[in-house]
């Protein structure tokens, strides 16, 4: 069974988007952050996204690697990201292009399906879908980078459930700027 893994950068009162859907709390990513996410999309086989994830996803990352002063970070991250195949669930896009299939369906039934089959770890980005998937407790891990700010409301990293979730901390490393990040393993 394929593992399925959450990971997004979060403020410390814990939210991906401030008010507004505003990401701009983080500001650039420091050459280790961005380093840490490269290496964790590599070791993805498949990324799972929702509408809004991906259409800020996919309205930089196609060409990425071709704007003037990229670093060869962002250049292997952009590669990575066209190779990689990518699931987008939306229930109102038309179509997806850069390796991609849409699916308008039932997303939970679709994860649980991916999840059963073989390759490697599958990632899920975007609050509302990663949300539904946590609640149908289909996440097997968190990496979570959180950043030393405060917005005070916006999205959740984390949705409300319906029980406890009980996780094991399998990594912690402080980065550069405050930011820590932490990795849990959901106890089966």
């Amino acid at each position: 069974m394929r593992k399925l893994i959450y990971g997004m950068n979060l403020t410390l009162d814990g939210y991906v988007a401030a008010a507004g859907d505003d990401i701009g709390w983080g500001g650039p990513p420091s050459p280790e952050l961005f380093q840490y996410w490269l290496d964790h999309e590599r070791a993805s086989g498949l990324t799972l996204y929702g509408r809004k994830l991906w259409e800020t996803m996919s309205s930089y990352w196609p060409t990425g690697d071709q704007r003037p002063g990229a670093t060869p970070a962002e250049i292997e991250f952009a590669r990575n990201w066209r190779d990689t195949p990518k699931v987008v669930f939306s229930s109102t896009l038309d179509g997806v292009g850069w390796n991609a299939r849409l699916v308008g369906g039932d997303a939970i039934a679709e994860i649980t399906r991916l999840k059963a089959g073989g390759g490697g770890p599958m990632t899920v980005g975007g609050a509302t879908l990663a949300g539904a998937a946590m609640r149908a407790g289909l996440i097997d891990e968190y990496v979570i980078a959180t950043h030393p700010v405060l917005v005070g409301g916006g999205t959740p990293f984390f949705s409300a459930l319906d029980g406890w979730v009980r996780l094991d901390l399998l990594e912690t490393r402080t980065l550069p700027g405050g930011v820590v990040v932490t990795r849990y393993g959901t106890r089966r």
